[in-house]
């Protein structure tokens, strides 16, 4: 990939998520947080599910590659591209997937707010994302908002097989 497509790409995530953060204030504006959530969760069931076999189809990934499919799947999300990521190998059958940088909470941060409560959308988005790749893949939140922020990450996830 050359310079120019990654730095288009990294642009168009970054709107991705400008534009999905945009769309949650508005919901949370006129129906409240509860709602929003829900909603969003609602989103991200359908979402999470389209990227990941859009992935797969596009990096021949195959289905039911188990933990290995997920880590490359992991790699191609849209937030790959906007936020700092990595992947701690605990055992065989299972890993971390931590969230070093997240450009919500970082902006949030910023700009002197609480942090967004992400976990309860976190569950649906990174469990059926990992079941779309491996239905054998479970996924357990470590750790996220609105858990105190850990040191070295915004949110860390275990997928183990």
């Amino acid at each position: 990939m050359s310079d120019l497509e990654r730095e288009m790409l990294e642009d168009a995530a970054k709107l991705w998520l400008a534009h999905d953060g945009l769309w949650f204030q508005e919901i949370e504006k006129a129906f409240g947080l509860a709602k929003a959530i829900e909603l969003d969760k609602n989103a991200w069931e359908r979402f999470t599910v389209i990227e990941a076999k859009r992935i797969m189809s596009r990096h021949n990934i195959p289905a039911n590659g188990g933990l290995t499919a997920l880590k490359t799947a992991l790699g191609y999300r849209l937030y790959a591209y906007v936020n700092v990521q990595d992947i701690v190998e605990e055992s065989p059958t299972s890993f971390l997937f931590r969230m070093k940088d997240c450009r919500v909470q970082s902006a949030r941060q910023r700009q002197g707010m609480t942090p967004f409560p992400c976990q309860e959308v976190g569950i649906v988005e990174y469990s059926l994302f990992a079941k779309t790749i491996d239905p054998t893949i479970k996924t357990e939140c470590v750790g996220c908002p609105p858990d105190p922020k850990h040191p070295d990450y915004w949110c860390a996830w275990r997928f183990s097989v």
